[in-house]
């Protein structure tokens, strides 16, 4: 392996570790079927291994269970029985004839594909003799003095290294490297490498958004696909379009002839180069946004692909249909959440926060806005199920993949409802310390700088007080947003009629005329509580029409439905929480008056009665 060349970080470690004497055998991992550039190609694995290792490899072997034995390079005439190794496909036939060459001659490697079909991860008991025998040479290969002194090398790849076994993964003697997925720069240089043409706004834009993306998925989205050769009627009407009205048929059809197999930019190009663009042809702008526009939902899905499949059944995919227009009420909230989307969406990495506290009484409309600022800000959004499990280090485990697929792909928002009940006892008590563990790792993977304005957490609760203190910190919580009870008429009002455009209701109330007989009568009710009440009306105007019309919900429906609605509440309870969410709010001016005038002392006096009077109550 020669020095002073341009490598990936993970071949420059290979080759660093191998001059350096290290090993003799190494081990490749994690995104082994991915295309390298490497000198302006974009090459498959065993291709840039070739490339790196022919300057100073006489023989080149690669090998898998599949295909058998082919040479990248061969030295001729300096070891007997390599013509018999193109014969032979089985482990137990091709590794005798490798461990003999491997011990006569020198300046040789051997690429072993699928390493962990021929050592498997398991128990030895169940291996066949075959798979022991692999197991073992494999291993010994690793402590031969020859393989080292004569300059030989061997190169094992495998996608998982808990697949391979632990005899070959945990010797000193191997080296094991990750091959990564491509990193921004990596990435950047893909996307030059696919389309020169594109501007470097665009290829920095992509670059960020593709994080999680292999190369090879990069190519396939981004490269132009061949253009069909135009057909003889379309050539012909271009022709007439560009010559005009007057020119004789023949000539039509001849140059038609002429150009065929020709692009219709090269025959405006060939025939009138000065031509305006026909009328018929769409703008260049136009068509760059639509294929800018299919590539983001490419992208979009390739991502959501990558995650279903890495951690199916761990987490819940969240597709909102509803946006920000159907949320009455809480303009400062809306305001500030949509300067984050458009944050994220710009780009805009230093100005987005870590995460966002949601904190507030049951029915004050947390998931709904949660579900509403997904809509508005584009990003994969997905949901934590119940990723613990009783089996001993499984939880963690599942945690880890998560937060390692979610990291790798990036703009992602990630929902954490009933945050408290989600993250359970901080203390760890009766689990062996998993709970604990497991908040540690989150609270390390929220404070990860690199993630700002990439991942974006939400974190849901009615209970702030039961969260660990540390996970609400600045810098991993840096907004905490109050979600309170409309506490006057017009703010419930604007409840109302959200509640309408959601459910697509038509109705006959006006305010402030109506505001007597309906909204002073629901203030202190939940926004769940008016969405009630708001059906209850409806039910009641279609039970009146015996289904002979579209119901109109009027005035004197709705105060029926307000007189007949009982809330279920625990007025102390409900208290507490909105006294808790005032007391975590990071702004005044989300506050109504009443609690925006507060002292932090009175409030805290407040919550400590309440805390006395509720007990241990949930």
């Amino acid at each position: 392996m020669e020095e002073g060349r341009i490598l990936p970080p993970w071949a420059d470690e290979l080759r660093r570790r191998y001059l350096k004497g290290e090993a003799s055998l190494f081990v490749l991992y994690g995104n082994v079927f991915d295309l390298t550039l490497h000198e302006g190609k974009l090459l498959r694995l065993t291709d840039f291994l070739e490339q790196l290792l022919g300057p100073t490899k006489d023989t080149i072997a690669l090998y898998n269970l599949s295909s058998g034995v082919r040479f990248a390079k061969r030295a001729a005439g300096r070891a007997e029985g390599l013509e018999d190794l193109l014969i032979q496909k089985s482990a137990d036939k091709v590794l005798p004839v490798f461990e003999r060459i491997l011990q006569t001659q020198d300046r040789l490697a051997i690429i072993i594909e699928y390493a962990e079909m021929i050592a498997p991860m398991g128990d030895v008991n169940f291996f066949s003799e075959a798979d022991r025998q692999s197991v073992v040479m494999l291993h010994r290969w690793s402590l031969a003095p020859h393989l080292e002194t004569a300059d030989n090398v061997v190169i094992l790849i495998t996608e998982n290294l808990a697949e391979l076994h632990p005899k070959i993964v945990s010797n000193p003697k191997v080296a094991t490297i990750r091959v990564p997925m491509p990193d921004l720069d990596e990435r950047r240089a893909v996307i030059r490498r696919v389309d020169e043409q594109l501007e470097e706004a665009w290829v920095d834009r992509l670059a960020e958004i593709t994080a999680g993306l292999k190369a090879v998925q990069l190519r396939s989205i981004l490269e132009p696909a061949p253009q069909a050769p135009e057909g003889a009627q379309d050539r012909e009407r271009l022709i007439r379009q560009l010559l005009g009205a007057d020119a004789a048929p023949d000539r039509i059809a001849r140059l038609a002839q002429l150009t065929e197999g020709m692009r219709p930019e090269e025959i405006r190009n060939l025939i009138a180069p000065k031509a305006p663009p026909t009328a018929e042809a769409p703008a260049a702008d136009a068509v760059r946004d639509e294929a800018r526009a299919e590539i983001l939902r490419i992208i979009a899905k390739r991502k959501r692909e990558i995650i279903e499949r890495e951690c199916f059944g761990l987490i819940e995919f969240v597709e909102p249909e509803h946006d920000f227009s159907v949320v009455g009420g809480m303009d400062e909230v809306k305001r500030d959440l949509l300067a984050v989307a458009k944050n994220i969406r710009e780009g805009r990495r230093n100005l987005c926060p870590m995460g966002i506290l949601f904190t507030g009484p049951m029915g004050t409309g947390k998931t709904f806005i949660a579900e509403a600022f997904a809509k508005e800000c584009g990003l994969t959004t997905i949901k934590f199920k119940n990723f613990r499990s009783k089996w001993v280090g499984a939880t963690e485990g599942n945690l880890e993949k998560i937060l390692t697929v979610i990291q790798a792909i990036g703009q992602v928002l990630v929902i954490i409802d009933e945050g408290d009940r989600s993250f359970g006892n901080a203390d760890g008590e009766g689990d062996g310390g998993t709970s604990s563990r497991v908040i540690a790792r989150i609270k390390e993977f929220m404070s990860d700088t690199d993630n700002r304005g990439r991942v974006l957490f939400i974190l849901m609760t009615n209970r702030p007080d039961r969260l660990d203190i540390d996970i609400k910190r600045a810098g991993r919580l840096d907004k905490k947003i109050p979600f309170l009870y409309p506490q006057d008429p017009e703010t419930l009002e604007q409840v109302f009629h959200a509640q309408l455009r959601k459910h697509r209701l038509r109705a006959d109330v006006v305010f402030p005329r109506d505001r007597g007989q309906i909204s002073e009568r629901l203030v202190g009710y939940s926004n769940a509580d008016v969405e009630a009440i708001v059906l209850l009306a409806n039910q009641y105007a279609t039970e009146a029409l015996a289904g002979s019309g579209d119901a109109v919900i009027d005035a004197g429906v709705m105060a029926r439905a307000v007189a007949d609605y009982l809330p279920s509440r625990d007025v102390q309870m409900l208290e507490y929480m909105e006294l808790l969410a005032v007391f975590e709010a990071s702004n005044r001016r989300m506050l109504p008056r009443k609690y925006a005038e507060l002292s932090v002392e009175e409030l805290q006096l407040r919550l400590a009665r309440l805390r006395l009077e509720i007990g241990g109550r949930r």
